[in-house]
């Protein structure tokens, strides 16, 4: 059975969305050190679940950075342009994308068919309340982390925030880096 891995940037306070925007200014731009980590992880799946919110935006840039070896970003955009997209929605009535399909079923029957079918493991990036349904549903078996060295207070949002109870999870592995970052990979228990 294939998993269901997150790639997140987080806070210490747990937050990994700053403000209504969604505003990223508060992630630490290390690239160079998490770079290796982040294209073995999008990797070891060939498959890529994401929100309507997030797809709009999110595929186009991805493809648009494919088209350009220069970008810093071109090894990550090459990844993405092999791997299927699941774009889950209630709204879309067909892809504008290629190598994209579109899940409008029920969240978690639509995850755990993906799951049983043959291949690599699956992916999940964001966006925020996608991943909080995710999360909620526990349909999501690793977590990789990665812990920015701030703290966003009160307008910070979380993912979390659809559990009903608390979820045990194991630590798999951590690793710290000099910008002050620290990958964070939990599983289930």
């Amino acid at each position: 059975m294939r998993k269901l891995k997150l790639q997140m940037q987080i806070s210490v306070d747990g937050f990994v969305q700053y403000g209504q925007n969604d505003e990223q200014h508060w992630v630490t731009w290390a690239w160079d050190e998490i770079k290796k980590y982040v294209l073995d992880l999008a990797d070891s799946a060939d498959t890529e679940i994401i929100g309507r919110k997030l797809a709009i935006d999110y595929i186009p840039y991805w493809l648009d950075t494919y088209t350009k070896p220069n970008d810093p970003m071109y090894e990550v955009a090459r990844i993405k342009a092999n791997q299927k997209k699941i774009v889950f929605t209630k709204t879309l009535e067909k892809s504008e994308w290629g190598n994209t399909e579109l899940a409008k079923g029920n969240l978690s029957e639509e995850v755990n068919k993906l799951k049983n079918q043959s291949g690599k493991d699956i992916i999940v990036y964001g966006g925020t309340s996608f991943v909080s349904e995710l999360i909620g549903a526990g349909l999501i078996d690793e977590f990789h982390l990665f812990l920015n060295p701030v703290a966003l207070g009160k307008i910070g949002v979380p993912i979390f925030n659809k559990l009903v109870n608390y979820r045990q999870l194991k630590l798999k592995k951590s690793i710290t880096y000099d910008s002050g970052i620290v990958l964070l990979n939990y599983a289930l228990k």
